[in-house]
């Protein structure tokens, strides 16, 4: 697991603005938005914008702690506005593992009873639906409180 990190990988695209994204959460160092070929209704990413992790064991400590907050804070305001029966909280390293796109994310995904997961990047889903879902999270999430601090 040494191969080096591709700049031109698209989440790394979707950072400096070179792709589209269905944007739901933006700072200095974390961007999350919706998964254009979603597992499930409101399926999300959440990526490192910061120094160049490929997987999980190239990110720093700093960088895990600010993306798993993040993550949560995601994971709550998908579970607020969409009221799953569940969230499940994916993250891959390297293809043998799972991982298509070599940028460090986690995947957040609502889960509904009696309902399957479609195939990874099977589907892909329909820009007005994801448009929508995108302003009733982003909402969501710029209306959320943030997390209190740790200390």
């Amino acid at each position: 697991m040494t191969d080096p990190y591709d700049p031109q990988n698209v989440f790394a695209k979707i950072i400096r603005g070179e792709a589209p994204a269905f944007t739901i959460h933006e700072d200095d160092e974390v961007l999350a938005f919706l998964d254009v070929f979603p597992q499930s209704y409101g399926h999300a990413l959440v990526i490192p914008k910061t120094g160049q992790p490929r997987t999980l064991l190239d990110a720093t400590p700093a960088q895990l702690a600010t993306l798993i907050q993040k993550v949560q804070r995601v994971a709550r305001a998908i579970a607020d506005e969409l009221e799953p029966d569940g969230i499940q909280i994916i993250q891959f390293n390297e293809a043998a593992a799972g991982q298509t796109v070599f940028h460090l994310h986690f995947h957040v995904i609502p889960r509904y009873e009696g309902e399957t997961l479609e195939l990874h990047a099977a589907v892909r889903a329909d820009d007005s639906r994801l448009e929508a879902l995108q302003r009733r999270l982003r909402d969501r999430l710029d209306a959320a409180p943030q997390a209190p601090s740790a200390s």
